[in-house]
């Protein structure tokens, strides 16, 4: 595989078996189970990936930006449109596979990146477009709320002092491509399909809850062991 790394075109190995393609510091690399950093929550019994995706190191405090991660659509696979400086287009996508790495905007209901919807994706550890390493998934809400649950405050510093040391990652707008409130507010999509929204984790300083979101915003994603 030719990789263009804003100066020269660069070879990708091929992968082992089973691996799946993810950016690992903005460079395009082929990650396996066994390469896989992970945590476990002594509480829930739950094993997680120890970072967002996209993210360079485990966080060390709640506003730690090399902690933050990419920013995925619901539903979307790595394919380069999760970087936060990724480009922006006007145009949906009719399929799963939308075919570049541009952030699709949509600024009117149903707020998706994709026409039709499709709820069929992130759906599992063999899910259409599960942008986890093998053997990983993309978490539900009801796994996200027991992950909540254990946490010893609802915000941000519950978050952070929880095993899986989440942090204030920011979001990108669905209409204009923007970075919003990094270092105050953190999320993590979950796989939970509600009517035309999907689940996500939210946290600030004060607040921690599950909310519904437009598949069309850019949050991160936390993978859980399947």
């Amino acid at each position: 595989m030719l990789y263009w790394n804003g100066t020269d075109w660069v070879i990708v190995a091929a992968g082992n078996e089973g691996d799946k393609m993810t950016f690992v510091n903005n460079t395009p690399t082929w990650v396996g189970e066994s390469n896989v950093g992970t945590v476990e929550n002594p509480i829930t019994g739950k094993t997680w990936m120890d970072r967002n995706l996209g993210a360079s190191q485990i966080a060390t405090s709640s506003t730690d930006a090399d902690a933050y991660g990419d920013l995925y659509q619901w539903g979307r696979a790595s394919d380069g449109h999760e970087k936060r400086t990724s480009g922006t287009t006007f145009t949906l996508s009719s399929s799963d596979t939308p075919g570049h790495a541009d952030f699709i905007l949509f600024s009117s209901n149903p707020y998706d990146w994709r026409n039709p919807q499709n709820d069929n994706l992130w759906q599992g550890v063999d899910g259409i477009n599960n942008p986890c390493p093998s053997g990983f998934r993309v978490p539900t809400d009801a796994e996200w709320t027991e992950e909540l649950q254990s946490w010893n405050s609802n915000n941000a510093a519950g978050a952070f002092a929880s095993p899986l040391k989440l942090s204030v990652t920011g979001n990108r707008n669905y209409s204009n491509g923007l970075l919003y409130v990094v270092g105050s507010i953190g999320y993590g999509w979950s796989s939970t399909v509600v009517c035309t929204s999907s689940r996500y984790l939210y946290f600030d300083g004060s607040d921690a809850f599950m909310d519904n979101g437009y598949r069309a915003i850019g949050f991160p994603v936390r993978c859980i062991k399947d």
